[in-house]
Formats: structure tokens, C-alpha cells, sequence
């Protein structure tokens, strides 16, 4: 597995199963992993935070068709494969050779309660508990404490970017678990809250499309100015 950098940043070019057995081995040597998923958003908010993003303990992996896009025109190719957490967090863990431990952070307290009972009932993991974030990260000791006593193999924080990603650097030398990862709006999707596209319009890479018409006053400066912003970010900083 190679890494290239795309506006300064580290990202692995990769495949899931590749990226699987990664995550699995350096869970087994109990080694601080934060797994972060580099679309055109995470590209120009983590902007302030990039320098941090560049240690060993970090992964970031290529998210989305904009990525693809600024790979194309720094490097004369595409990422092998697409990398998200929507569809990478659960194949890990169907994947991995032993049930995992999972705690979610983040989200409305109805969000991460359902997506809680997504992950027992559907994924089949063992949730060692849930906070949201909301009232559930008004007192951050009590959390980092929670979250440790429930020995979670898997830490997920739902925040979007770069909320997710700087809580996670802040606090990861206080918390006792081998892989943590940032996950935006998973927890809306495993809750119901809001729904994916059709397979074969993930398959065309278009699902960013299909949400853009879901929450056109939510995501048009990000699908808009923000991706004109982010392929100029790349090419400044190639």
C-alpha cells in the first residue's frame, strides 16, 4: 500500500479488504489507530489541523469522486477503489475475525440510540455503549471515562468535519482504545434518520448527487464553492 498526498495530505491508497487487515492487525498490537475518510469537505475544513493529520498514528483513506478527481490531476490516475465510512465501518466489522466492541459518540441522543440497536440487531457487534453529542459531551472527562471502562475495540464519533477529527486528536492519549474513527453522518443512516441511494446510483459515484437533492440548503456551498475551493487547495498545495 502506497501513500500520496493530495493537497499535503497522507492518503493510502488502498482497497477494503487490504485496509481491513491493517485496521485488524494494528488492533491486535494494541496500536493507536485514528481512521479518517478524506473527501472534498475533509480536504478544505482540516485545512488548520493538517500538520497534526501527518503522524503514524493516523490513517486517512480517499473518500468520494472529488478525491478521484484531484488524484487524476496531480498524479495521471484514479484511487483503485472508493473508500467511505458508510460502507467501510460496517464491512470491518462483519469482517473481523472475532466480535467487536463498539462505542458511538455523537449524533441526537434518538440518532445514536437507534444506531446503537443497528449495530447489535443488524451488524451483530456488542455496542459497549453510546453518547451523543450533545448533552452526552457536556462534561468530556465523564465521557473519555465511560468510554474507557467499556473497553470498546472500536470508538466511533459522529461530528462531521473537523469537529470529529479534532476530538479525537485532543483526546486520544487519554482514551484506552486501538482504533478510533471519525464517521460524519453514519449514524444518521444506520438510525433511519436519512436514507442512501439506490445501489446503482452508488455504483455510478452519484450518491453525492442524490443527497444534494435531499438537502439542497444544507449541501449546495458544499457540493458548489466548496469543491471549486478544494480542487484549488490541491493545486496550490501539490
Amino acid at each position: 500500500m502506497n501513500q500520496v498526498l493530495i493537497a499535503k495530505y497522507p492518503v493510502l491508497e488502498t482497497t477494503p479488504p487490504a485496509l481491513a487487515q491493517t485496521i485488524y492487525q494494528r488492533m491486535e498490537r494494541n496500536e493507536p489507530t485514528l481512521l479518517f475518510y478524506a473527501n472534498t469537505n475533509f480536504i478544505v475544513q482540516c485545512a488548520p489541523i493538517r500538520e497534526r493529520l501527518s503522524n503514524h498514528k493516523v490513517v486517512i483513506v480517499n473518500d468520494g469522486v472529488g478525491m478521484d478527481i484531484a488524484k487524476k490531476m496531480l498524479y495521471g490516475s484514479k484511487f483503485a477503489s472508493n473508500l467511505n465510512g458508510t460502507d467501510f465501518t460496517p464491512y470491518l466489522l462483519q469482517h473481523a475475525p472475532r466480535p467487536m466492541r463498539v462505542f458511538l459518540l455523537g449524533a441526537r441522543p434518538e440518532v445514536v440510540k437507534k444506531a446503537a440497536a443497528y449495530v447489535e440487531q443488524v451488524l451483530l457487534q456488542t455496542v459497549a455503549g453510546y453518547a451523543d453529542g450533545y448533552d452526552g459531551l457536556a462534561n468530556v472527562p465523564q465521557v473519555i471515562e465511560k468510554i474507557n471502562g467499556s473497553k470498546p475495540d472500536l470508538l466511533l464519533v459522529a461530528m462531521g468535519n473537523p469537529k470529529q477529527e479534532q476530538w479525537l486528536l485532543d483526546h486520544q492519549p487519554l482514551l484506552h482504545v486501538p482504533v478510533m474513527s471519525g464517521v460524519g453522518a453514519l449514524f444518521d443512516f444506520w438510525s433511519g434518520n436519512k436514507s442512501r441511494a439506490s445501489l446503482w446510483i452508488q455504483k455510478i459515484r452519484m450518491e453525492w448527487f442524490y443527497r444534494l437533492c435531499l438537502e439542497p440548503g444544507r449541501l449546495l456551498k458544499r457540493y458548489s464553492v466548496d469543491v471549486i475551493r478544494f480542487l484549488v487547495h490541491c493545486w496550490k498545495n501539490r
